[in-house]
């Protein structure tokens, strides 16, 4: 088959990397973001499926949206039997689902209809969820409602991050994505609409999102930091700094913990540093001050000169 590829993401390239390696199917064109600019210099940065793209000399459109004249226009062209999307970030608009003769199939982090949404696999990390994994399904008008092509599960590490799990599920997707393509392409693969249970939402993240709270118990800190971790980055204010952690751990008295600590109350013994919680203590790992690299905890507390009656706010 003819396939579009839309995406935009490092977690987006498995999938079109494994579509460009199919003997089967030809992707005859790509839709990825804008460009974005970075650094002092302001230079221009290419997404990561862009630059995929370009490597294997295929054509990149970078609409402001997907209602931009110039899709309809290059779908036309490219004379796209299927639509091929991960991440793309940002929705298609009826008139272009409906212009691939055999639609669009999208690649989902979660096993729908949990964490409908733009953040699944943060909001999986977050609940406590044991169990997660990701879906392929046909694109329609609601958001992530389509009915279900297939799915597959992951395990969910006590010690996971997004940027962990998000990392095996965008390698493992791509082969089911894979299988989907083969099976629409055969007419052997028929999709099955979602349960109309367990239906759940998982809303985009921002930065504020990502503020540790201490006046929460330390498990759910834990999952909190490690949800948004790498990305936007757990935070928290020491002063009038901001400063950026690392994934924590919850302890106990077996690990030597300060006892007694108030939510937010910092504690540095030799080897570790320690935060109060509404219920418990963490250990932090990293810790990142304003214009400074990340550092391990400890060599941080060293630096800072701490003399107990700092806390984090």
């Amino acid at each position: 088959m003819r396939l579009v590829f839309a995406g935009t993401p490092e977690v987006a390239v498995p999938t079109l990397q494994m579509l460009l390696d199919s003997s089967d199917h030809d992707v005859v064109g790509v839709v990825t973001r804008p460009d974005t600019t970075a650094g002092r210099g302001r230079r221009t940065v290419r997404s990561e499926v862009g630059a995929l793209a370009d490597a294997h000399g295929l054509e990149v459109i970078t609409p402001r949206s997907m209602r931009d004249p110039e899709v309809a226009d290059a779908l036309g062209r490219w004379d796209v039997d299927l639509g091929v999307v991960v991440a793309y970030g940002g929705l298609i608009p009826p008139e272009i689902l409906d212009t691939p003769s055999r639609g669009w199939i999208n690649l989902h982090f979660s096993i729908l209809p949990a964490w409908r949404g733009a953040a699944p696999v943060q909001a999986a990390i977050a609940a406590g969820d044991e169990i997660t994994g990701a879906s392929v399904f046909a694109l329609e008008a609601g958001l992530d409602t389509g009915p279900v092509y297939g799915t597959l599960t992951e395990p969910v590490g006590v010690a996971d991050t997004a940027g962990d799990l998000l990392g095996r599920l965008a390698r493992a997707g791509a082969g089911l994505v894979g299988a989907v393509v083969d099976g629409i392409a055969s007419d052997e693969l028929r999709p099955v609409p979602q349960d109309v249970e367990g239906v759940s939402h998982a809303a985009k993240i921002s930065v504020e999102d990502a503020r540790v709270r201490w006046d929460l118990p330390a498990h759910l800190i834990d999952r909190s930091v490690r949800a948004h971790t790498p990305s936007p980055g757990a935070w928290t204010m020491l002063g009038d700094d901001r400063i950026k952690l690392g994934p924590v751990t919850p302890v106990d008295a077996a690990d030597a913990a300060p006892s007694g600590l108030a939510a937010g109350a910092l504690a540095a013994t030799r080897r570790a540093v320690f935060v109060g919680t509404a219920s418990g203590t963490v250990r932090l790992s990293t810790v990142q001050a304003p214009g400074k690299k990340a550092m391990a905890a400890i060599d941080w507390a060293r630096g800072s000169r701490l003399d107990g009656t700092e806390k984090f706010t």
